[in-house]
């Protein structure tokens, strides 16, 4: 399997934008996190957060592409098929199941971490330890914050059993703890 050193070489080949760069970190955090929490391969769900959005640069015109060439890009490189398939069903303009923990988790911490990125951003110190899960979850109710973060989508932690605001606390946690990579 890939490590995270040629992950971030495939990363830094496809994708020159640094915001989508730390999304893709982030992503990566709160999936390792996950895996951590439910007993799976931390490894293998990073990898599947830091390589999500690798195909954004290509697609980004033309979201009925996005994953999907991703996915693809990623089976080329020889990647294990469930982290295949979970980039492929993370955009759901496909509305492919999504069927593993992994395909769950990735689908609902993709928005997630946008929102917590925000929160952070309309802090006075624009730092994740100057907020806390409180603060984020008051954001989340409201709905002209960060419009862009999808709260139905956020809210399928329910489909792996796990009550939202201790997934937010566990995503939050994960992120705060490569702040520095963030850039918050």
């Amino acid at each position: 399997m890939m490590d995270r050193v040629e992950a971030l070489k495939l990363i830094k080949k496809n994708v020159k934008n640094k915001n989508l760069q730390k999304h893709m970190f982030a992503v990566e955090a709160i999936c390792k996190r996950m895996a951590q929490e439910m007993d799976q391969d931390q490894e293998k769900w990073a990898l599947a957060g830091l390589l999500h959005d690798i195909d954004y640069d290509l697609t980004a015109k033309d979201p009925h592409k996005h994953s999907m060439i991703g996915a693809d890009m990623l089976s080329d490189e020889g990647l294990p098929d469930d982290v295949v398939y979970a980039v492929r069903v993370h955009n759901e303009v496909h509305g492919l199941p999504r069927e593993s923990l992994l395909d769950k988790v990735l689908y609902a911490a993709d928005p997630l971490s946008g929102l917590i990125v925000a929160a952070a951003l309309i802090n006075p110190a624009k730092k994740l330890n100057a907020i806390d899960t409180d603060f984020i979850l008051r954001r989340f109710d409201e709905t002209s914050f960060a419009r862009g973060a999808d709260r139905e989508q956020i809210k399928a932690c329910s489909e792996f059993n796990m009550e939202l605001d201790e997934f937010i606390k566990l995503s939050y946690e994960a992120m705060l703890e490569i702040s520095d990579d963030l850039g918050l």
